[in-house]
């Protein structure tokens, strides 16, 4: 049996019994001001190529920015779009969702980057970020997710956290929308409508930007319960006719309090390009820190 096939047909006992683990090879801040950070890509709808950058950035500039970074690149493998993934070659099920992911990520399932998100889990971080699609997490483990929220947890979700558990909606609710299509690949003006936000640093408004850009379902978006920080300037996107929103109102990325804890969620981060540029790091990291309640 191949080391592949061995690995998969542990994962139900690895789940349970995945650790996490600190990364990063950059100068960390001092011990006493890390923060931990989970990094959550499971995949089990469509696997952007973009995760295996976001892991390798965030382990590379983490700990200049105080955090710890662990990584789990699957977290429930009885998500429904796992178990019935099939490739040309044969392969089924969590070896299909193992192959693809290398293939598109140039990272493996091992042990070390699996796991699931319940309460145990989430006592071991401060601050847990979603780069996910399908269904990562069970019913219950959401609960389990917004409880420890409401404690006073920090939660934050990038680009696809939104195209993420349509059946949940405690977890739409928890993140503040779902996605509802996008456009092409374009550039847009970013309007920055809370610069004195830490999450605007790295942009200004008016500033021309390039990524996959969001277009989202009415509920349970709403302005009533988001703040809203960065946003596309009216008259610079094309969304085509099918994504038109009868209010004009097209958010990146917003901020909410849920209970005593925070959430932060941008819709940018699909090109490998964005991961890699400072800009959107900073707007990134000044998210997390937002979220952490530290400045």
């Amino acid at each position: 049996m191949r080391p592949i096939r061995l690995l998969l047909a542990a994962l139900p006992a690895l789940v349970l019994a995945a650790a996490p683990s600190s990364a990063g090879d950059a100068a960390p801040a001092p011990a006493a001001a890390q923060k931990r950070l989970l990094l959550v890509t499971h995949s089990g709808g469509f696997i952007h190529d973009s995760v295996g950058v976001a892991e390798d950035v965030l382990k590379e500039i983490g700990p200049k920015h105080g955090f710890t970074v662990t990584c789990y690149r699957l977290t429930n493998p009885a998500d429904p779009a796992i178990v019935k993934k099939k490739t040309k070659g044969g392969a089924q099920g969590l070896e299909a969702y193992a192959q693809e992911f290398r293939a598109r990520t140039g990272k493996v399932i091992d042990q070390e980057h699996t796991g699931k998100i319940d309460k145990e889990t989430l006592k071991n971080f401060d601050v847990v970020l979603f780069f996910t699609t399908g269904n990562p997490m069970t019913e219950e483990q959401t609960r389990d997710l917004v409880a420890w929220v409401k404690a006073g947890g920090s939660f934050a979700g990038t680009h696809c956290a939104t195209d993420t558990l349509y059946g949940d909606a405690a977890y739409g609710n928890l993140i503040g929308a779902y996605f509802r299509g996008h456009p092409q690949i374009q550039q847009i003006k970013v309007h920055v409508e809370d610069p004195k936000h830490p999450a605007a640093a790295g942009f200004t408004d008016g500033m021309p930007y390039t990524d996959e850009m969001y277009v989202f379902r009415n509920a349970p978006y709403s302005r009533d319960k988001l703040h809203v920080i960065l946003s596309i300037e009216k008259g610079s996107f094309d969304m085509g006719k099918n994504l038109v929103r009868t209010d004009g109102d097209y958010a990146i990325s917003w901020t909410r309090l849920v209970g005593k804890g925070r959430v932060f969620y941008t819709s940018l981060g699909h090109r490998k390009e964005v991961w890699k540029d400072e800009r959107y790091q900073k707007h990134l990291f000044g998210g997390l820190n937002w979220a952490l309640g530290e400045n």
